[in-house]
């Protein structure tokens, strides 16, 4: 059984436990990206081939996220996530000491980006079952701050990683981090089962009434249009601005 938190404002250890472990399955999210160039020397990665490795995250993630959302009406979300945060952990390690190529590489990308789309949503559907009222909002604006940071901070801390000690340690980051993740949920966060009426009124993967909200609609187009540009800037900018570098002459880059 979880464990009870209690504040004078009970919804801030709620919301600090979920931003915490979704700032750490996110941690290595982006050390592909970060370390690409290093992949396409070290394995004679083709453009196209480097380019399916990254975007093998957000195939899977894509595919999966729908099916894993919709289950959280069925589920509780924790043991959703707690599913996602294993794959990423599996997912991480398996390519920091597994990867020898293209192969093995875009097997193990894919796998977490089915893990990220087990963490995300599911996290916020967690979280947002958990707090409501006026604070629900805000809660929802500091789980996407976490992301964002933890985001950025993947580039930055695989990088000094790998040139520390190696690329598959700079990787293995974000297993390590999946697995600390899966700790701090699996003790600490309250199980929220899905009230019974749901399991009756809704059907799985039936999407016809969000077609028919014309106000969720544009928001969703809205979020899929910024998400595909986020998205695209962080899996090619360290290999974009490495190209541009060598281009120009930039000494100490191979």
């Amino acid at each position: 059984m979880a464990r009870t938190l209690t504040s004078e404002k009970p919804y801030l250890p709620i919301l600090a436990l979920v931003c915490t472990s979704q700032a750490l399955a996110q941690l290595g999210a982006y050390a592909i990206p970060a370390l690409l160039p290093t992949f396409i020397t070290e394995w004679g990665l083709s453009n196209t081939q480097a380019g399916w490795i990254g975007g093998g995250f957000f195939l899977a993630y894509v595919v999966t996220v729908p099916v894993l959302v919709a289950l959280t009406d069925r589920i509780d979300p924790k043991q959703i996530y707690l599913l996602g945060v294993t794959t990423i952990a599996l997912a991480g390690l398996g390519y920091a000491w597994l990867a020898d190529g293209f192969w093995s590489a875009f097997f193990f990308r894919a796998l977490w980006g089915v893990g990220w789309a087990g963490t995300y949503m599911p996290g916020l559907k967690a979280l947002s079952d958990l707090i409501e009222g006026r604070e629900q909002s805000r809660a929802v604006a500091v789980h996407a701050a976490s992301v964002g940071i933890s985001s950025s901070v993947s580039f930055i801390l695989s990088g000094t990683i790998a040139e520390a000690v190696g690329w598959r340690w700079g990787v293995a980051m974000g297993g390590f981090g999946g697995v600390m993740s899966l700790v701090l949920m699996a003790l600490f966060l309250p199980a929220r089962p899905p009230k019974p009426r749901v399991l009756v009124d809704i059907k799985l993967l039936d999407f016809r009434p969000v077609f028919r909200n014309r106000s969720a609609m544009a928001y969703a187009i809205g979020y899929c249009v910024h998400t595909f540009e986020m998205s695209l800037l962080r899996n090619w900018v360290v290999a974009f601005l490495t190209f541009t570098a060598i281009y120009q002459g930039t000494k100490g880059l191979p």
